[in-house]
């Protein structure tokens, strides 16, 4: 029957169902509203889920496992309630209903033009063809079920019903669907009453009958709304089933001709409940259709409705609004929604709760979800009569009729009706009194909406509103009626009954706004969702038209003390912040600020509040850009008010610190709130509580049970942002080879791991791990321009130095002042400047600015005036302005400060008001005064006799000028006062007075039964919740006014925000971590810690934050407790694995931290051998055994997993980067020594790090050079250090380390001029150098040996090193050692000298022999290294790496310089420094025989470099006293200065005599070192120097140039000069001192006398020093002792002279010239001894102060140096050679005088006391007198007057021999001469 039916209709095929029908098929049984069904409805066909609702099949409906309404606590439930009675089948139906998504881009499918006639069975609402109809009752009545709309596929049982009617629109339906309904309408006794009934309804089923009425649904409608009026049960039951199916064929859709109406549409009931019918006959406009129909179905309802008639209401206003092809709108759409709402709320029926709560949250999906289908698309289809029309720019006659409308509609419903849904009409006209905040309930939308928008700008006047705008105007009322909702107060009765009206009301309203959060954020965020207003056509985001709604409701609900209320509000704030944080930002602040971080920090909050809280923080630490965000926004945004995610951490960092208490018991805990419980909870008590479960929702009900769960909750928080930090911070670091891994590693910590230790994760962050499958996701690959890291860096700078200067201020104003000026915070020192910003500052303590303000100095009280006239006091009372003027400031004590701030006051007001009662300024400043006065005596508890109005009017009489005030403004003023306190705003939020429990007995029994900390909760909640909205209204006015600046938002993409995060953050991390680590045994929590750990140390290795790193891994190297074994436990062990995890995956990064890693690596084989019974000794715990570890704790830690990671630490170090295994390197030296020293002198000494050492260098030896070289640094310095320990065990260990690594490094090949081996080799020599065990030492030899047997040819640098050793074991006391050593050397030099010569170490080598030839302990080895140190010099020439060859000629200066210096260095060195005498004197002579023999080969420039560096050097200890340092003794300087250097100066006149042509270009260097050597104290080392140089000149004679002679004259001249004692006529040394005489004093020097000491004299000036210094007896000795040694030296310098100008050879040869100057000299000297010695009161002098021990005098030095001048200007004036000649005039200007002056000196001498003198000078005469003789006739004749008298005069005296003879040799000339005596002719 069926498919002929089918068949006949032609109907479309069975499988066209879905894509051709609107109207969804189910069978009618119980609404199942299942959680998919409400989450994916939006995608559905609405008419089918409208066809899902039951009817009023109650029984069926119930499900089986209902509980009774005492149940109901609020808890989340599954949506599903029971779905067991529904067979598959239908369970199949509702999936495919819920499956068929509606493209956003399509039209709904419109029903086909010809549809199948539907065949209803009387008694059924059965359609579905597969199950068969099976009439039940309904509520117990026998009536039948009205009919559910269907399509083709209903079964029929009427055979005369076969005909459809055709509507407008091309549809056709069955008109049993209507003709059924009619029927019973005829049928029924109230159409027997009512005539307009039955004949409405007679003339529709007439129209039916006759298939007229498809286009005219009004007159088919008129039945149906009168028998709905009639309020018959029977009757609107069938009525309102028939009107859902016609609804479902779109019956009621009327041609779009009746569509011009205005919007909102006016209300149906404005003619009065009987009179609609005529409506289209007035002059009103008549209403849509569509508005008709809801008007009626929602007029059937009301608080007296029977329940099946309440179910048939839900059915047909969840058809008409989930229509695909009928829109409603505005106010007919709230209309539906109220109904539904009111409808959950009154109905005691469970079924009808459910099918109403079900029905709602589809209504509201499918309002939002159409809103994103029809996005973009304007479609002109059936809606109410308020859709497509222009809106007038104001209100019109007409528009208020229709407010009028519907606020009769309103007045009419039922009192809890109009209390529910008096909020649910916006648009039009509300009255103040039901609502419950008048500031936010406003008439219009224009006005309820913020102003500005940016797509305002780009609108026209009068705009067209498309279905999209409508859709999202829709979508704004529902929600701003909902959030309305949500904000009705609970008396305290409904807070405590679940079941009350208020509570269902609030929690379903609650849940709805939270379901449209969870399902249509989209719709928030979208910039292009914009709301129109009705009356100035302004745009405005949708986001910011419900802002103030959704934040108000969060206000009022967040603190609500009811569990399931602030539950919901929770989550609603987190799908906030989650979803809406871009846009609203400062919303965010205030409501984190003021409400969540409060209530985390209250003590009255429960528990419970905690969890909730840490639950949803938990979220955001999971979502790591969320995170981010928070940090840039709040915490660097110098207007936010706090540092929120600062703040934040710290609170969760304590709450994860909570102290633990005994009693808490670990098993009274859920394992974690994260893992939730299986429970059932049943789905009646859901309904009847208005909770819906919504996805991603927290489960609650196992939160808040214990501080232990809230301390592990707190724990999870913390891990979760250090896992988010991770994620965001370091993806991008990452190389490709690491970012596989990391990807792995992502997705196990965000997706198991933060399933398993924290709450659910957010579906947002599912979608991006989903989609990107890596962690890489979160954050994008580039950065945006706008996310600026340093910008951020110095705006959180700034934040934080604004806060340290808030600080200081509330200190001490004046230092916080001047911290903020000079940190630029405050613009500019002026008072202007600062009282700006201490009028606009957030922070500041208002009792400091008063302070500040009120300060006496004129500066203060600029800063004080600027302030007050910052104020704006216009247009107030004066009451009022001073309110205003003291919520600026708290207003100091003193009366001064006081009377100052009035005067200002009383100014600005009058200059700021012109209408006031004062006549001046005074009288304002009096009253003030007086309120101020007044305000304190009318509300300090402290004064007992109050002020009355009498006495405050007295008080203040003729203060105006004279006269009084009005009486009525005083009185005024005073009841003001006396009514309302004058109280800054932030005191009166403090003065809550939390309920205390005071003491005694009554108090007790007075607080029985009271829950005083939910009192306390309350008291703070509530001014929470008022302050929060204060600052919610203040944001709205600024933002209506457009100031948004500081509202910008900031995504973030940069990791390097991570950084700055984890720096203000790592101390709460820190202590949030460790905390419960060290209280806890829970491995759970201990494994969190540990992660915790992990990847705070994985930031801070990544961002090198050494500080912190060096915290956290010492902090968990603590926790390994591997330094005391006895209290080790399991949750040691797993933070040793951590440890090592931490050092295998960070090395590179962790630096310093190192340390603390490889100290537990080695504590831990320190526990093992202990554990393993070996006996380890420990010197740092004497006298004390450690305990043992646990049997399982050490079989643990021998297991595989931490004797693989302990291993992997250093087999893995080669993959450590350059700088990281240096670090690494130095950290294992380190622990290795405290091994080492620990260990003592032990048989078996800890070397298990270095064991460690030494594997590490075979791991890393393939390193590049560089890194290895920076690496053997470290490693050589500690073998250095281990190779010489005390303990010979340890030092030999380390040795053959060293030589297997060596053997092993010698095996690569090392290119020419590197030196890897040299440095490599080092610790060989440092070891032999400072370890004095003799065993060590030869070990040292040994491992030589064996390396240059087996790695001879592979040796390169290495041979410096070796030779180096050899030369250390040289020096060595043990006799074997230095024999060795030699033997090794004799053997190298042997055998592998032409290898030593390629690879550079030829120097070494020599040195190496050198210092054996040093030695003086076996003078053998030394003899027999001088001769291998000469015997090196024709192996050197000869070999040809070497390329010396005696006949070649000159060399090549660097040849010369590599090959033959070294040698002769070698023999410089042991001149020198060798302590044998014998071979001291073998490399003298070696030395200068190589020379002469081989000189003749060296390039000038080479000399150059021996005379420098090797010659001359020798002496340089008669420069420099430094240089006497290498001696012991003075002894052994004199015995080398007496025999080497006395040899060695000689053999260098010898040289220099050799190579004069070579050596002449160094003569001055020579003739230098000759001064040198005769300028001494010591007089055998001047008779030698004057010795050479005699020799020198006398055997160089005829060799040396005028210049030359020139030089030599000079350096005598500089002689004479420099031993000239000019310090004897120095009158100072004559003064008499109190100590005694010089000769008194004991000579420290006699012991000294025979040893030879170099003391360079220092050439004092010609003239004795003018300024008068005090001399000591000991500075006058050491004076007069030089004056002594230069008397001595001149007499010296004068004998050198005459014996080398007596030479023939000399004389001949030296210029006359340079004679002269010698003769100039010489008689500076004679003169200088004849002034000396003709004082005879200076003599005297000296002689008295103790110069001598006889008188003093110079007679030889005036005798000898006369008799020179003498004998040479006599040799030179009779000089026949030219140059003489031409010098004679000169020769005898000097001859002349000075022979005169001896005769006369001599004549003078008196034969008894100068018989010395007479001695001395007796020659000097005779030679005077013979020269005489010798003059030619033309000069004796021309000197004859002067000698003349003096040659007579001699003959007075009794004269010597020789003067005798002179004197007759004169006479006989004078007689010649003067003709006297003829001269006979031969």
């Amino acid at each position: 029957m069926v498919d002929d039916t089918v068949t006949e209709s032609g109907g479309p095929p069975t499988n066209s169902m879905v894509d051709e029908e609107p109207v969804g098929v189910c069978k009618e049984k119980p609404i199942v509203v299942d959680a998919d069904a409400i989450h994916e409805v939006e995608d559905a066909p609405p008419s089918a889920v409208a066809a899902a609702l039951p009817v009023d099949d109650t029984d069926e409906a119930r499900p089986a496992s209902s509980s009774p309404l005492s149940e109901v606590a609020g808890e989340h439930v599954e949506t599903a309630p029971d779905v067991s009675h529904v067979s598959q089948p239908e369970v199949q139906n509702i999936d495919t209903f819920v499956e068929v998504p509606l493209s956003s881009k399509q039209v709904p499918p419109t029903p086909p033009e010809k549809s199948p006639r539907l065949q209803l069975h009387r008694g059924s609402t059965d359609v579905h063809p597969a199950t068969p109809s099976t009439p039940e009752k309904a509520n117990g009545h026998d009536e039948p079920r009205p009919q559910t709309p269907s399509s083709a596929y209903s079964s029929s049982s009427a055979a005369s019903h076969k005909r459809s009617i055709t509507i407008s629109k091309g549809y056709t339906v069955s008109v049993v669907l209507i003709s059924s309904a009619l029927e019973i309408i005829l049928a029924s006794k109230e159409a027997k009453r009512s005539t307009a009934l039955r004949e409405s309804a007679h003339n529709a089923l007439e129209m039916i009958r006759v298939g007229q009425g498809g286009d005219r649904p009004r007159e088919i409608f008129e039945p149906l709304r009168l028998a709905c009026e009639t309020r018959s049960e029977k009757l609107m039951i069938a009525s309102l089933d028939c009107i859902s199916k016609l609804i479902s064929y779109s019956f009621f859709a009327e041609p779009s001709s009746a569509q011009t109406l205005p919007s909102p549409p006016p209300s149906p009931a404005l003619q009065g409940r009987h009179s609609i019918a005529g409506t289209s006959q007035s002059s009103l406009p008549q209403p849509s259709l569509v508005d008709l129909v809801v008007h009626t179905v929602t007029t059937c309802h009301n608080d007296t409705s029977p329940e099946t008639v309440s179910l048939q209401v839900v059915k047909a206003l969840l058809s008409i609004v989930l229509s695909p092809t009928i829109y409603v709108h505005h106010s007919s759409l709230l209309k539906a929604v109220r109904t539904v709402y009111n409808v959950f709320l009154l109905s005691t029926d469970l079924v009808n709760q459910m099918v109403a709560q079900g029905g709602l949250t589809q209504m509201v999906h499918h309002i939002f979800a159409r809103c994103r289908s029809l996005d973009g698309i304007t479609l002109r289809s059936h809606v109410s009569s308020d859709t497509l029309t222009s809106i007038p720019a104001s209100g019109s006659p007409r528009t208020d009729i229709q407010n009028n409308a519907v606020e009769n509609l309103t007045a009419e419903a039922s009192p809890l009706e109009s209390a529910v849904d008096m909020t649910l009409h916006p648009g039009v006209s509300i009255p103040p009194s039901s609502v419950h905040d008048p500031d936010v309930a406003q008439e219009t939308i224009s006005h309820a909406l913020p102003a500005t928008h940016e797509a305002a700008e780009n609108e026209h006047t009068a705009r067209e509103l498309s279905t999209h705008d409508m859709f999202i105007k829709d979508a704004f009322l529902v929600f701003r009626a909902l959030c309305k909702l949500t904000m009705k107060p609970l008396n305290t009765e409904s807070e405590r009954d679940l079941k009350s009206h208020a509570m269902r009301s609030k929690l379903l309203s609650l849940h709805l706004v939270l379901t449209i959060l969870n399902s249509h954020m989209a719709l928030f965020i979208d910039s292009k969702a914009i709301i129109y207003s009705s009356s100035t056509n302004e745009a405005t985001t949708f986001v910011q038209a419900v802002n103030q709604y959704l934040c108000l409701s969060l206000s009022r609900n967040a603190v609500s003390p009811v569990p399931q209320v602030f539950e919901v509000s929770v989550e609603i704030f987190w799908r906030v912040l989650s979803g809406m944080r871009t846009k609203l930002k400062k919303e965010i602040e205030v409501l984190l600020h003021e409400i969540f971080v409060p209530i985390l920090e209250m003590k009255s909050s429960t528990l419970k509040q905690k969890a909730v809280i840490i639950g949803m923080l938990s979220r955001l630490c999971q979502d790591p850009q969320a995170l981010v965000e928070i940090y840039l926004n709040y915490d660097c945004d110098s207007g936010a008010i706090d540092n929120i995610y600062e703040h934040l951490m710290n609170i969760i960092s304590k709450i994860a610190t909570l102290p633990y208490t005994s009693s808490q018991q670990k098993t009274n805990d859920p394992a974690s709130p994260a893992l939730p419980p299986q429970t059932k909870s049943s789905a009646s008590t859901a309904h009847v509580s208005g909770a819906l479960a919504v996805s991603g929702t927290m489960d609650t009900s196992t939160m808040g049970l214990s501080e232990g769960q809230l301390r592990r909750q707190g724990l999870e928080c913390l891990v979760a942002v250090l896992r988010s930090l991770v994620t965001w911070g370091t993806a991008a670091g990452k190389t490709p080879a690491e970012s596989a891994t990391a990807d792995t590693a992502s997705r196990s910590q965000i997706g198991e791991e933060v399933a398993a230790d924290a709450m659910t994760p957010d579906p947002s962050l599912d979608g991006l791990i989903a989609s990107a499958g890596s962690t890489e996701a979160f954050r994008q690959s580039t950065p945006d321009i706008a996310d600026d890291p340093s910008r951020f860096e110095s705006a959180k700078q700034k934040k934080t130095t604004l806060l340290e200067g808030i600080k200081k201020f509330n200190f001490k104003p004046k230092r916080g002042i001047q911290f903020l000026v000079e940190t630029e915070l405050i613009p500019g020192s002026s008072p202007r400047d600062i009282a700006g910003f201490l009028l606009t500052t957030d922070g500041l303590s208002k009792s400091m600015i008063g302070e500040y303000l009120g300060e006496g100095d004129e500066y203060n009280v600029a800063i004080m005036h600027a302030f007050v006239d910052f104020l704006d006091f216009r247009n107030l009372g004066f009451v009022d302005a001073v309110r205003v003027f003291l919520q600026a400031f708290r207003l100091p004590g003193e009366a001064q400060k006081i009377d100052r701030f009035m005067l200002k006051f009383a100014e600005r007001y009058i200059a700021g008001n012109a209408q006031t009662p004062f006549k001046n300024a005074d009288a304002a400043y009096i009253l003030a005064y007086s309120i101020i006065l007044l305000n304190t005596d009318a509300h300090s508890p402290q004064i007992k006799n109050r002020m009355t109005k009498a006495d405050f009017i007295k008080n203040n009489r003729g203060i105006n000028d004279g006269e009084s005030l009005p009486e009525e403004f005083l009185s005024a003023i005073f009841h003001d006062i006396q009514g309302n306190e004058i109280r800054m705003k932030d005191e009166v939020d403090a003065t809550i007075n939390l309920p205390s429990m005071g003491p005694g007995l009554a108090n007790v029994l007075a607080n029985v039964g009271r829950d005083l900390q939910k009192e306390a909760y309350v008291m703070q909640s509530n001014g929470m919740a008022n302050k929060t909205e204060a600052l919610f209204r203040t944001l709205m006015r600024s933002q209506r006014r457009g100031s948004r600046a500081g509202d910008q938002y900031f995504s973030a993409s940069h990791f390097i925000h991570v950084r700055p995060m984890f720096e203000v953050a790592w101390i709460p991390f820190l202590a949030g971590l460790s905390g419960p680590l060290q209280n806890t045994d829970d491995l759970e929590i201990v494994d969190l810690c540990l992660d915790g750990f992990k990847n705070a140390i994985h930031i801070v290795c990544f961002f090198d934050l050494d500080l912190e790193r060096n915290a956290f891994v010492s902090t968990l190297a603590k926790f390994t407790f591997l330094n005391n074994f006895g209290e080790m436990k399991t949750k040691n062990m797993d933070a040793i694995k951590t440890l090592l995890d931490i050092a295998v995956n960070e090395g590179n990064n962790l630096k310093g931290s190192w340390r603390d890693v490889l100290s537990c690596v080695s504590q831990l084989e320190h526990m093992q051998l202990i554990s393993g019974g070996v006996e380890v000794p420990d010197s740092g715990k004497k006298g004390r055994s450690k305990k043992l570890p646990a049997e399982e704790l050490a079989n643990e830690s021998r297991s595989t997993h931490i004797t693989v990671a302990a291993d992997m630490v250093f087999s893995l170090s080669h993959y450590l980067s350059g700088t990281a295994i240096v670090d690494f390197a130095r950290a294992l030296c380190d622990v290795s020594w405290e091994e080492i020293q620990s260990s003592g002198i032990s048989q078996h000494p800890r070397l298990f790090s270095l064991q460690k050492l030494v594997e590490i260098s075979y791991y890393n030896m393939n390193r590049i050079r560089l890194e290895w070289s920076n690496l053997w640094d470290i490693l050589g310095e500690h073998f250095n250090q281990v190779c010489c320990h005390s303990n010979p065990h340890v030092g030999s260990f380390a040795l053959d380390s060293l030589r297997q690594l060596s053997m092993r490094f010698l095996e690569k090949e090392e290119l020419p001029h590197f030196k890897f081996q040299k440095d490599f080799l080092k610790p060989f020599e440092y070891t032999m150098v400072h370890n004095a065990n003799p065993d060590i030492r030869d070990m040292v030899l040994q491992c030589l040996q064996q390396m240059i047997q087996a790695r001879v040819q592979n040796m390169r640098s290495g041979w410096r090193t070796l030779f180096g050793v050899f030369s250390a074991a040289s020096k060595v006391l043990t006799e074997r050692i230095a024999n060795s050593a030699f033997e090794i050397v004799t053997r190298l030099n042997k055998e592998h000298f032409t290898a030593i010569v390629r690879h550079g170490a030829f120097a070494d080598l020599t040195v190496c022999i050198t210092e054996f030839c040093k030695v003086s302990k076996y003078q053998k080895i030394s003899l027999l290294a001088i001769g291998m140190l000469r015997g090196v010099i024709p192996v050197m020439l000869t070999c040809p790496e070497c390329a010396l060859s005696p006949g070649v000629g000159p060399q090549g200066d660097d040849i010369m310089i590599r090959f033959w210096f070294p040698v002769l260095f070698g023999f410089y060195d042991i001149i020198m420094n060798g302590e044998d005498l014998e071979v001291r004197r073998l490399a003298l002579d070696s030395l200068f025989s190589t020379l002469k023999t081989y000189g003749s080969s060296f390039t000038v420039e080479f000399w150059d470099t021996v005379c420098k560096e090797i010659l001359f050097p020798i002496f340089a200890v008669l420069k420099s006293s430094q240089d006497m340092s290498r001696f012991n003794t003075q002894e052994d300087m004199s015995v080398w200065l007496s025999t080497t250097m006395i040899q060695a100066l000689r053999d260098l006149i010898d040289l220099y005599t050799f190579f004069y042509d070579t050596l002449e270009r160094f003569l001055d260097g020579l003739l230098e070192l000759l001064c040198v050597c005769i300028c001494q104290e010591n007089d055998t080392l001047a008779r030698i120097g004057t010795s050479c140089l005699q020799q020198f000149l006398e055997n160089n004679v005829q060799k040396l140039s005028a210049v030359q002679w020139e030089r030599v004259a000079a350096t005598f001249v500089k002689l004479y000069r420099t031993t000239t004692p000019h310090q004897l006529f120095d009158d100072s040394l004559r003064e008499e001192m109190d100590g005694g005489t010089v000769s008194d004093l004991p000579d420290t020097n006699d012991s000294n006398d025979q040893a030879i000491i170099p003391a360079p004299l220092s050439p004092t000036g010609d003239q004795p020093q003018p300024q008068q210094v005090k001399h000591t007896l000991g500075d006058r000795r050491r004076i007069f002792k030089q004056i002594i040694v230069k008397c001595v030296l001149q007499l010296l310098l004068i004998e050198t002279t005459n014996d080398l100008l007596r030479n023939d050879a000399v004389y001949t040869t030296i210029p006359p010239e340079q004679l002269l100057r010698l003769m100039g000299v010489l008689d500076h000297s004679y003169q200088f001894a004849r002034m000396f010695n003709d004082d005879k009161e200076l003599r005297t002098g000296l002689w008295k102060v103790g110069f001598m021990k006889h008188l003093p005098n110079l007679l030889k030095q005036e005798s000898s140096s006369a008799a020179t001048l003498v004998h040479i200007l006599l040799r030179m004036y009779f000089d026949e050679r030219p140059e003489h000649q031409n010098a004679r005039p000169q020769i005898a200007e000097r001859l002349l005088p000075l022979g005169l002056s001896v005769l006369q000196d001599y004549i003078k001498l008196r034969a008894d006391t100068q018989a010395k003198n007479i001695t001395a000078w007796t020659p000097v005469v005779a030679e005077i007198l013979d020269g005489f003789c010798r003059f030619d006739n033309k000069a004796f004749v021309r000197y004859l007057p002067a000698i003349y008298p003096l040659a007579t005069g001699l003959l007075a005296r009794d004269v010597a021999p020789e003067i005798r003879l002179g004197l007759k040799m004169y006479f006989e000339r004078v007689g010649r001469t003067q003709g006297i005596v003829v001269v006979e002719a031969s």
